[in-house]
């Protein structure tokens, strides 16, 4: 499938998606959500996901200037815009049944900030950054940001980053517990593709029930936190992998996990 602002690779089961519009920063456009939601759709027998930008950028935000060309503007267009386009795409990614990870390789504002973020595993470069712009410019932050920064940072730094507008550095965000790790810049790529290729011979149904049970226990209690629990190991016990990593263990060798 060929895209107009989006790449997607597929490779020794690791897919990426490259943000491919690096005049813009790599802005994310409705196509550009419309792309991202369609590629992972065609992620064929791919066992993780990593998701990074072209240039100089990772993601600087909503494409602002492509408003213009919508039959509705203003708030209303916003609206629709985030309903019909960004929500459902961030949902996607949310869950998505492999592993994500995002290697942020520069600005990563507003809904960009909300894609970085997505990401199970998010490595940043030095130079890399998280910024809730919204402020900035008189509106409010979207994209999942006001459910997903309280959880990653608590309410104190979360309305630190809304309401202040400030930028959060890759060291900074990894000491807040933000992102996974911060590496120097020109590591970046190499640190990711190192990290995809140990989750794409993991177990990916483990994996894949891990992502939904973690998701499930955001959004629920306790109690169905322990059923998810409880049913997702009922799927994974019975798995030639969950097999498999009894009789490597049992053997004192390293498991060969074939993702199902």
């Amino acid at each position: 499938m060929t895209y107009s602002t989006i790449n997607l690779d597929i490779a020794d089961q690791i897919a990426t998606i490259t943000l491919n519009r690096p005049e813009r920063l790599n802005a994310c456009s409705l196509d550009m959500a419309d792309e991202i939601s369609d590629a992972l759709d065609r992620l064929e027998d791919a066992r993780v996901l990593v998701i990074t930008g072209a240039g100089r950028a990772f993601c600087s935000g909503a494409d602002l200037a492509a408003r213009r060309d919508r039959p509705v503007t203003g708030g209303q267009g916003s609206y629709i815009a985030l309903t019909e386009k960004y929500n459902p795409m961030i949902v996607k990614l949310l869950r998505l049944n492999i592993p994500v990870i995002t290697a942020v390789n520069g600005p990563a504002a507003g809904v960009g900030c909300s894609i970085g973020l997505v990401g199970d595993f998010v490595l940043a470069g030095k130079s890399g950054y998280f910024l809730q712009a919204f402020v900035n410019i008189g509106l409010v932050p979207d994209g999942g940001s006001t459910w997903m920064l309280p959880r990653l940072v608590g309410k104190a730094r979360a309305t630190q980053m809304m309401m202040l507008g400030e930028k959060i550095f890759g060291e900074q965000a990894e000491d807040w517990g933000l992102i996974y790790k911060c590496v120097a810049d020109e590591a970046l790529l190499e640190e990711t593709k190192a990290l995809a290729t140990r989750l794409a011979t993991g177990p990916t149904l483990a994996y894949a029930t891990m992502r939904k049970n973690i998701l499930t226990s955001l959004e629920h209690g306790l109690a169905d936190t322990l059923q998810a629990e409880a049913e997702g190991q009922r799927i994974a016990g019975s798995s030639a992998d969950a097999r498999e990593g009894g009789i490597a263990f049992l053997q004192k060798r390293k498991a060969e996990f074939k993702g199902a």
